[in-house]
């Protein structure tokens, strides 16, 4: 893991990460690129979140 919050993080390439995040109450899994910003990680444009289900087909 990268980051110091409790989602689960792995790194894929540079700033390519996977999250396991919390939305609006649903989980994602999330592959896109991050940046940081004043020392916080933060999600970017390019990438996709998908549920649960749709990440296990």
């Amino acid at each position: 893991s990268r980051t110091d919050d409790k989602e689960p993080t792995w790194v894929l390439q540079g700033n390519k990460l996977v999250k396991v995040r919390e939305f609006k109450g649903k989980v994602y899994i999330d592959i896109r690129e991050f940046y940081e910003k004043n020392g916080e990680l933060l999600p970017g444009k390019k990438g996709i979140s998908l549920t649960p289900d749709l990440w296990r087909k």
